[in-house]
């Protein structure tokens, strides 16, 4: 099974060393801790503004290859993980494998919320060049809902005293600011959001206020004994907050092979970003079946596709198709639209069967073969529809559940499919050169990396 690599972002002055305690607990995971320009080990670079960090972000994707990954980042490192977040779910080049974005006390993409005065004492800590020890100490102290260890003290004074002053001054009068929301807008890629239960400027209602609104599907979870420096105050708890969201995210992770093809410039960027959105969860909120109609199609589901086929969703993505989409293009002229086609035969299904879902699942098969004949007369005057109508509705049925188990990149990645990457954003498309069976050109890589 693929594991996720997490991908960590400090905070504004500390480095990759604040996340050593969170990389030790998740033991095995992948994880690659980065010291962003200003800070760590790359204090010598001065300040990149938040262009340029997302920028620096995203090629770090890119450079390693990254097919599974989840941003993590820390305050300032929370700005940059969400834009590069978004231009992942807008179909960019090269980021296919981010899968999810954890925000740990993050700044918004906003303006972060922060007491003017405290500003102020900030950027005055600088004025005669690099922050003191007593500045330094003063800042982890205020960032601190108790003392840290001496040994993590140290370290996170350390770090803040080695901050270059352009990249800590260039975040506090120039990136903090900066408003990105319009840029950023809402993502599809889901979050988990956590906040100190101590913290300040950043604390859980600040994270509901501006974080949350721009994530579709946003967990926010809280936690206790921790202001601002989570990784440094509750490694265990935010380690467990982190292998749970990662856990939740293993039915989206596709095969390397296929992401490295879905991220190449063989597929445009709207085709990818169409297809990354079918890998992220699906919302039943305001959907108008109810869960009986749901479980009567989850029912359906199992006899149309092979047995060994795992889409736990799939159901939810039917109904929004037929309740929500725009439709196939076309319906037998013997039935109704497609939403009412479908709550009709359902409610016919029910009334045939004494309730479908209620019976076993070889009871189930009789039954649909029953329909499917569409000439037993055992099976008129039950509901709505005729038994000649219940036949063509579960042709559709089979049709819809098919089209969208087949739309899914799980399935296109399992069947070897690479039909999708044969038109960048170039002005030529590229296509296929040889077109022989079993004739596999160069790029074709997804069915040799699967198996």
């Amino acid at each position: 099974m693929i594991q996720p690599t997490f991908v960590f972002l400090h905070a504004l002055g500390s480095s990759k060393r604040e996340w050593e305690l969170v990389c030790r607990h998740l033991g095995s995971a992948p994880c690659m801790a980065l010291d962003l320009p200003g800070f760590g080990d790359r204090v010598d670079e001065g300040y990149a503004d938040v262009t340029a960090m997302a920028d620096d972000l995203a090629d770090t994707i890119r450079r390693n290859g990254l097919t599974a990954c989840i941003l993590v980042g820390h305050s300032m490192g929370g700005k940059i993980a969400t834009i590069v977040a978004a231009r992942a779910a807008a179909g960019e080049i090269g980021l296919a494998g981010v899968l999810g974005v954890a925000l740990v006390a993050a700044s918004p993409p906003s303006p972060e919320p922060m007491d003017e005065e405290r500003r102020a004492q900030m950027i005055g800590w600088v004025a005669g060049g690099s922050i003191g020890q007593d500045d330094a100490e003063t800042f982890v102290e205020a960032n601190t809902a108790s003392p840290l260890p001496p040994e993590l003290h140290d370290r996170a004074v350390a770090d803040v005293r080695r901050s270059s002053r352009e990249a800590w001054l260039g975040w506090l009068e120039r990136g903090s600011l900066e408003d990105w929301s319009g840029q950023v807008g809402q993502i599809s890629i889901p979050a988990l959001i956590v906040a100190g239960s101590e913290d300040g400027d950043l604390n859980e209602d600040a994270q509901r206020r501006l974080n949350a609104p721009h994530y579709r599907h946003a967990d926010i979870r809280v936690v206790d004994g921790a202001a601002h420096m989570i990784p440094y105050e509750q490694p265990e708890a935010l380690t467990r907050a982190l292998e749970n969201y990662a856990a939740s995210l293993a039915p989206s992770i596709l095969p390397s092979g296929f992401v490295h093809v879905l991220s190449s410039d063989r597929v445009s960027r709207r085709t990818r970003a169409a297809m990354l959105e079918r890998t992220r969860p699906v919302s039943d909120a305001g959907l108008p079946w109810s869960d009986a109609e749901r479980a009567t199609v989850q029912d359906l589901i199992a006899h149309i596709l092979p047995e060994d086929v795992s889409a736990p969703d799939l159901a939810q993505r039917v109904e929004v198709a037929i309740t929500q989409g725009s439709g196939d293009g076309w319906r037998f002229a013997d039935l109704p639209p497609d939403p009412e086609a479908w709550r009709q035969g359902l409610l016919t299904l029910d009334a045939l069967t004494g309730r479908f879902a209620a019976l076993d699942h070889g009871t189930q098969a009789d039954w649909l073969d029953r329909i499917a004949a569409g000439n037993d007369e055992a099976t008129a005057n039950a509901g709505p529809f005729s038994p000649e109508q219940m036949a063509l509705w579960f042709q559709d049925v089979r049709a819809e559940v098919v089209r969208q188990w087949a739309a899914l990149p799980s399935t296109m990645a399992a069947i070897g499919y690479d039909g999708f990457a044969v038109g960048g954003d170039g002005p030529r498309k590229q296509g296929y050169r040889r077109t022989g069976a079993n004739d596999v050109e160069a790029w074709q890589t997804v069915r040799e990396k699967i198996a």
